[in-house]
């Protein structure tokens, strides 16, 4: 299993992403905080020191809502890492 993928296991979904401007905690709260609010997701975890944000949910997000919680915390969604 490769953390490049969308992966499926025990009924959920693992999402890793890279999102540019995170530089402290802080940025990593926001973050965590804005797509934490998304339907379905079960826990996120921000890493400023590498920019990945691994989200986990209980199905595949829609990657506008991705883009559209990572903007309002004020940080920019490059992709899918």
């Amino acid at each position: 299993m490769t953390a490049n993928a969308q992966t499926s296991q025990a009924g959920s979904v693992t999402t890793v992403l890279d999102v540019k401007g995170m530089t402290c905690g802080h940025c990593e709260g926001a973050v965590s905080s804005e797509i934490g609010e998304l339907a379905g997701v079960s826990s996120v975890e921000a890493v400023a020191a590498t920019g990945k944000v691994t989200v986990v949910s209980a199905s595949p997000l829609d990657e506008e809502a991705l883009r559209a919680a990572v903007d309002e915390a004020g940080y920019e969604l490059v992709g899918k890492a």
